[in-house]
């Protein structure tokens, strides 16, 4: 249908903006930085996706473009950061695997016969 295609919250226009980063944590200024980097995006309205991934639903590629300058505007001065935006579509293609902590086996008891 012609409407879908150009409906508000259509796949392949509404984003996701995913922001990596690596930033260096060894002094106390360092660390402060770091946490205010990482606080701006929770204000925001991004959401941890790993320990150092963040991710927000945007639902126009328009509303992407606000939100990857304000990221922008907030980068630190150290460090490493990558901003990626993806489509919904894309986005609902993604393989999510949560692993399970690995555990040693137990050796079975020793079973004892009787005649």
């Amino acid at each position: 249908m012609q409407t879908d295609r150009f409906s508000r919250l259509n796949q392949y226009r509404s984003m996701w903006v995913l922001v990596f980063f690596d930033l260096p944590t060894e002094t106390i200024t360092d660390r402060k930085t770091a946490s205010r980097f990482r606080k701006n995006l929770l204000n925001d309205g991004f959401n941890m996706f790993q320990f150092s991934i963040y991710m927000r639903f945007c639902p126009s590629r328009e509303n992407a473009a606000v939100h990857i300058k304000r990221t922008k505007n907030a980068l630190p001065k150290k460090g490493k950061v990558c901003i990626m935006q993806i489509t919904d579509k894309q986005f609902g293609m993604m393989e999510l695997f949560h692993g399970k902590k690995e555990t040693t086996l137990e050796k079975p008891n020793q079973q004892l016969e009787l005649f």
